[in-house]
C-alpha cells in the first residue's frame, strides 16, 4: 500500500530519515519497521508560527518496495540533415528552444555571442579582479544566460504560460539534483548550473545541432517581410526561413539593430532601484524569531511588498547566503546583481530593492523614441560608473544613513568583489526613486524589526531587472507582428522572467517556429 500524507514536522525530524519514519508510522498507527520506505514529495518551511515546522508531502510505502519515478528525456532526433532554424542566444529560452527543435526533428543552430561556461568564468574574473567589462562576455551574456552565473533560481509564477514541471524534469535529466522537484523555492546555484548547460549543449551537437560561441548577430536578413537568415559581426551571412530571437535583457545592440532595420519594437517600463546587503545572521533572526537557526532550517529568505505614494516598492531577486556582483555589459556601467551557490553558505544576504516605474517616468527620454526605457536605465549606470571613480567599485552607502540622506562614512567590506565607493545615492538615482525607496525602507524596518540598520549596506543601481522593450508578436503564433518567420522570445523580447518562465517561452516558440517550418 502506497498513501500521501501532509506533515507538519519539527525541523531535525526532517533531517533525520529515521525520526521522519517514525513520525510518519505514527501517523498511521502502524510499527516504523511496517514501513518499507517513505519519500519526501514537496516540501517549504513554514515559518509563520512558533516553533518552525517543516511542512512535507510525503509518501508511505507499507508493505511494498518504492521505485524512484525515472525522469527521461524526450526522443531528441538526428537533425544533421535537416531544415535548420536559427536561434539567437544560447540562454534558457534559447537552449530549451534548440531542445525542442531536436524533438521536433529540426535543426537548431545556436548562436550566442558570447562565450562557453568554462571560458566564460575568465571574463567574469576580469570584471571582478580587473573592472575589465567584456561586451560579449560577461555575467549576463555567454553560454547559459545570466542565470548561469547569477544564482539559477527556478522558481516561478508563470504557471499558465506551460508546463513548469517540464523545466525541472529536463534539467534533472541533464545532472541538476532531484531536490528541485521537491523543494517549493527550487534552486540549482551558481556552482552546479555550467555542468548542466555543458550537458545540454552537448546534446544538441551530438544529435546534429550547431553551437557557434563568439558569434555577435549584427543583422536581420529580411525579403518582403520575412526573415531569411542572419548576418554576424563577422560577415557571415546563415540562412534560415524561421529565426527565434533569444537574446536576453540586456542585449541593447540588438535593440538598436531593430529599431535600424525598421522592425517594430516598444518601450516597457521597468523596476529600479538598489541592492542591500545584510549579515545572513540578522536576516534568520528577523525571520525566524530566532538567536540561531540552527543546523537544520536553510538560511532564510524574505519578500517585501509596500505601496508607497501608490507605487510598489518590493524586494526582486534576494538571494539568501549570496553575494551582490558587478554585471555591466559595457564598459563606462555599473550594473549590480546577486546570487548563491547551491549551499547558500555565504555570511550575507542579498536583495534587489526596486520602485515600479510608468510610462509618463520616462518623458525625458522620449526623443530615443522605443529605446527611451533603455536610455533612462542607460543614463543612471553610467552616472553611477562616473561617481565610483570610473570603475566598476559601486557607488554604496549604509542603509541608515541612506534613509537620512548621510553621505556615509568608514563603509564596512560587502561581497561586491570590485569594491565599493562611498556615495550619497541621491546623486545616482532619480529623485523620485531615491525617495520612494527612503520612505520603502522605513516601511520594511516597521514589518522586520532589525532591517533598517546602518550595518546594511545598500548599493546602487540594481536596473536589470526585466527587458527596457518589448518586441511585439502575434498571441497566437508567437510570430513578430511584421516580420514572417521571426520569433521573439524570452526575457529579451519582454514576455519572460527568469529561468523558468524563458525555457517555456523557448519550448513554446520552437513550436510554432518548427510547426511554421512544416507548413
Amino acid at each position: 500500500m502506497k498513501q500521501e500524507l501532509q506533515l507538519l514536522v519539527q525541523p531535525e525530524v526532517w533531517a533525520d530519515k529515521n525520526a521522519l519514519k517514525a513520525r510518519v508510522a505514527q501517523e498511521l498507527g502502524l510499527a516504523a519497521s511496517a514501513l518499507t520506505h517513505v519519500e519526501i514529495l514537496r516540501q517549504s518551511v513554514d515559518a509563520r508560527r512558533r516553533p518552525i515546522r517543516m511542512q512535507l508531502t510525503v509518501l508511505a510505502c507499507v508493505g511494498c518496495p518504492y521505485e524512484e519515478p525515472p525522469v527521461t528525456l524526450p526522443d531528441y532526433q538526428e537533425v544533421g540533415s535537416a531544415e535548420p532554424v536559427i536561434i539567437v542566444g544560447a540562454g534558457p529560452a534559447g537552449l530549451f528552444a534548440a531542445l525542442r527543435c531536436l524533438e521536433r526533428g529540426r535543426m537548431p543552430i545556436l548562436l550566442e555571442r558570447g562565450k562557453d561556461v568554462r571560458e566564460r568564468i575568465k571574463d567574469l574574473k576580469g570584471i571582478n579582479t580587473m573592472h575589465i567589462v567584456n561586451p560579449d562576455s560577461n555575467y549576463c551574456f555567454g553560454e547559459g544566460g545570466a542565470g548561469t552565473y547569477s544564482d539559477g533560481k527556478l522558481y516561478t509564477r508563470s504557471r499558465k504560460r506551460g508546463d513548469v514541471g517540464e523545466v525541472l524534469r529536463t534539467l534533472v535529466g541533464f545532472g541538476a539534483t532531484r531536490e528541485i522537484l521537491v523543494d517549493a523555492h527550487p534552486h540549482i546555484g551558481t556552482n552546479k548550473l555550467p555542468p548542466i548547460i555543458k550537458a545540454i549543449r552537448e546534446r544538441i551537437i551530438a544529435q546534429g545541432g550547431v553551437v557557434q560561441f563568439n558569434t555577435r548577430v549584427a543583422e536581420l536578413i529580411i525579403d518582403n517581410a520575412a526573415v531569411r537568415g542572419v548576418i554576424t559581426a563577422a560577415g557571415e551571412r546563415i540562412m534560415a526561413n524561421q529565426v527565434i530571437l533569444a537574446t536576453g535583457h540586456s542585449a541593447r545592440d540588438i535593440f538598436h539593430m531593430l529599431l535600424r532595420q525598421g522592425i517594430a519594437i516598444e518601450p516597457k517600463p521597468i523596476a529600479l532601484g538598489v541592492r542591500v546587503e545584510h549579515a545572513q545572521q540578522l536576516i534568520d533572526q528577523i525571520q525566524y524569531k530566532l538567536p540561531d537557526r540552527g543546523p537544520h532550517l536553510p538560511p532564510s529568505a524574505y519578500t517585501i511588498v509596500k505601496q508607497i505614494q501608490g507605487r510598489g516598492v518590493y524586494s526582486f531577486c534576494m538571494c539568501p547566503g549570496g553575494v551582490i556582483a558587478p554585471c555591466a555589459t559595457a564598459p563606462g556601467e555599473v550594473v549590480t546583481n546577486g546570487w548563491s551557490s547551491s549551499e547558500r553558505s555565504r555570511p550575507t544576504a542579498n536583495s534587489g530593492i526596486v520602485v515600479e516605474l510608468r510610462p509618463e517616468d520616462f518623458t525625458p527620454f522620449a526623443d530615443h523614441g522605443p529605446l527611451a526605457v533603455m536610455a533612462y536605465q542607460q543614463s543612471i549606470e553610467q552616472r553611477a560608473w562616473k561617481l565610483a571613480g570610473e570603475t566598476q567599485a559601486v557607488p554604496a552607502q549604509k542603509l541608515g544613513d541612506f534613509v537620512q540622506g548621510i553621505l556615509s562614512t568608514n563603509l564596512p567590506r560587502t561581497s561586491y568583489a570590485p569594491g565599493i565607493s562611498t556615495v550619497e545615492l541621491g546623486q545616482v538615482l532619480p529623485g523620485l526613486i531615491h525617495r520612494s525607496l527612503q520612505q520603502g525602507f522605513r516601511e520594511f524596518g516597521k514589518i522586520m524589526r532589525g532591517y533598517l540598520t546602518n550595518d546594511a549596506v545598500v548599493h546602487a543601481p540594481e536596473s536589470r531587472t526585466s527587458s527596457p522593450v518589448r518586441i511585439p508578436r502575434d498571441p497566437e503564433t508567437l510570430e513578430h507582428v511584421g516580420i514572417q518567420g521571426l520569433y521573439p522570445c524570452g526575457e529579451g523580447a519582454g514576455y519572460a522572467g527568469g529561468i523558468v518562465s524563458s525555457a517555456i517561452d523557448g519550448t513554446r516558440c520552437a513550436d510554432q517556429a518548427t510547426a511554421a517550418g512544416l507548413a
